[in-house]
């Protein structure tokens, strides 16, 4: 087994990769491995042309897996996610004919155009790692990664996901247009490419080292005093206003429901997950800082108040976290 300097200079290196290739979305590379570290599945938000397609796809490329990509439209069916069983006319049985989802490394693209049974069919394969289909039930891949996409416009004739569902995702990373500097990168990168194509990948990450790192920030030391503190900004979003009257009331009058247990795990995992990716064998409150809103925000459900004052929910978190007490 690789010592765990080398399998983080491993992912390091990953990480330097990925963002060679995808210029000026260096959020989107990093909650990318950290997904891939902590064993659960990003749903992506932004424009299109953004490389939201291009991360999971060169990621794949880096990794011992395979890649499939399932474009989400009103016409398909929950069959066309998960497979269906054939009639094979030489032998008299029926035959089940794996689906897309399947494979290691999925991208399920405009995952809100599709209906909720479509949506149901994958997000269950997400949270239960397998797929019934009558009588039988079928394993997914030991190493499996959903990359969900949505795009914020456009927004007529599509199927919003319930909250219930979006829970499910590890984390809900919004994403903007590459700055002045990055987009002539990119912009230098496209007129290469349409030159002469990419190289191909030398060395790819291995399934075996990537469940290896994922024991290793496992192991990632969490101080009693920063668990303490990751489990209060989860508490406070349930109940704001225990906060104090200077800023609780205001809270609480915007929130609805807060965070489930499966984000509190969720919190934990990505925090560790950043530690690790970062060089570090402990977790710090910045550590948690920094994933809270990706791993939160589509956590907390406001109510009609906050949506008529202009409040989303970034803003919400924000101020929780402005107010909520360091206690490490």
């Amino acid at each position: 087994m690789s010592s765990p300097l080398s399998l983080q200079q491993t992912f390091l290196d990953l990480q330097s990769q990925l963002e060679t290739r995808i210029i000026g979305q260096k959020t989107l590379v990093n909650r990318l491995l950290m997904a891939l570290l902590a064993d659960g599945h990003l749903l992506v938000e932004g424009a299109p042309g953004l490389a939201k397609t291009t991360a999971i796809k060169t990621l794949a490329e880096h990794i011992e897996g395979d890649f499939h990509r399932i474009q989400f439209t009103p016409d398909l069916l929950p069959s066309d996610v998960t497979g269906s069983e054939i009639y094979r006319a030489e032998t008299g049985l029926f035959e089940f004919q794996r689906g897309p989802v399947f494979h290691n490394l999925v991208l399920a693209d405009e995952i809100n155009r599709a209906p909720a049974k479509v949506q149901s069919a994958l997000l269950e394969a997400m949270g239960e790692r397998q797929v019934s289909v009558g009588m039988n039930t079928f394993v997914l891949e030991p190493l499996f990664l959903v990359m969900a996409t949505q795009n914020p416009i456009e927004q007529e004739g599509t199927y919003p996901l319930p909250e219930a569902q979006l829970d499910r995702f590890l984390m809900h990373v919004l994403i903007d247009y590459p700055d002045a500097s990055a987009e002539r990168k990119i912009l230098h990168l496209a007129r290469r490419d349409f030159r002469q194509p990419a190289a191909a990948v030398t060395r790819r990450v291995s399934a075996s080292e990537v469940f290896a790192a994922r024991l290793q920030v496992a192991d990632v030391h969490m101080s009693e005093a920063v668990e303490d503190y990751l489990l209060a900004l989860v508490l406070a979003t349930r109940k704001p206003a225990e906060l104090g009257p200077e800023v609780g009331p205001e809270l609480a009058r915007w929130a609805s429901f807060g965070a489930s247990p499966r984000g509190t795990i969720a919190l934990d995992r990505c925090s560790r997950a950043q530690a690790w990716l970062d060089g570090r064998d402990y977790v710090t409150p910045d550590d948690i800082r920094n994933v809270a809103f990706d791993v939160l925000r589509h956590r907390v459900l406001l109510n009609f108040d906050a949506q008529a004052e202009g409040v989303s929910t970034d803003d919400f978190l924000r101020r929780l976290l402005e107010c909520l007490p360091v206690t490490a």
